[in-house]
């Protein structure tokens, strides 16, 4: 399995020369920095990568832009509104992903792999973003994180029909697609430190160094310790596919 990724992982953002969204946060060299909705948004998804959705408050996100935190509320109303504008922007990301696609050009499997690495690129570039987009309610209880826009469930759904599923398999495979993605990245995300709830908070460190009494653990440890992520990933994407393909085969042969 670890023959496959001796590459560096091509999701990672500096492998792909950084995050999807790029807008310069402080003010610039000289006079008053001119402020619009995108800019706000684009400094407060800088402010949560760098120091967590726990420290974005108004005051400090206006103090990172170099404008008093009245100045914001022309373009956000207030946090609540901040952090959906916040989910809305890095989700837009996948509009500018060039390896993306909104139709199923080359068959839905190829829409499925482009698309799930478009998200799991999205939750590396930010990753203390990402549980934001997992956790955020949708605009409708039938729309499933991380594909949260109606114009990215029409896509998929429209790809899906357009490869041979049937409706109510459409709908099984959007459920099994997005279950995979937000299972796989939560996990993700969170062994790279991000905390997922107020809950993950630590309480204290627990005695994990001492595996004296664990001789097969002690002795595995250096192969648990090894990151297999994107291996797990890709594999994971792939068994997911298959169970697709025996979906629309399974539809195929009813329609027959």
């Amino acid at each position: 399995m670890a023959d496959r990724y001796e590459e560096p992982d091509p999701d990672l953002p500096e492998v792909r020369g950084g995050a999807g969204i790029v807008l310069p946060a402080g003010p610039p060299a000289t006079g008053r920095p001119g402020l619009d909705r995108r800019r706000v948004l684009g400094a407060a998804i800088e402010f949560i990568d760098e120091h967590g959705i726990g420290e974005l408050t108004m005051r400090r996100l206006g103090a990172h832009l170099g404008v008093e935190a009245m100045a914001l509320y022309r373009y956000v109303p207030g946090r609540e509104s901040l952090i959906d504008g916040v989910v809305e922007s890095v989700m837009d990301e996948l509009y500018g992903d060039p390896d993306v696609l909104l139709e199923a050009t080359h068959g839905w499997q190829d829409y499925l792999q482009r698309l799930a690495h478009g998200v799991r690129r999205i939750a590396l570039a930010h990753p203390e973003v990402f549980p934001l987009i997992a956790t955020r309610p949708p605009s409708a209880p039938w729309i499933r994180p991380p594909l949260r826009s109606l114009r990215w469930l029409e896509s998929f759904l429209q790809a899906m029909v357009a490869g041979g599923f049937s409706d109510a398999s459409a709908v099984v495979a959007y459920r099994a697609y997005t279950s995979f993605l937000l299972g796989h990245l939560m996990l993700e995300v969170s062994q790279r430190g991000v905390q997922i709830s107020p809950a993950d908070a630590p309480e204290g460190v627990g005695p994990a160094d001492d595996l004296s009494d664990y001789p097969t653990l002690r002795r595995l440890k250096p192969l648990l310790s090894q990151d297999e992520t994107a291996a797990e990933f890709e594999e994971s994407l792939e068994n997911l596919l298959e169970r697709l393909d025996r979906l629309l085969a399974s539809t195929r042969r009813r329609q027959d």
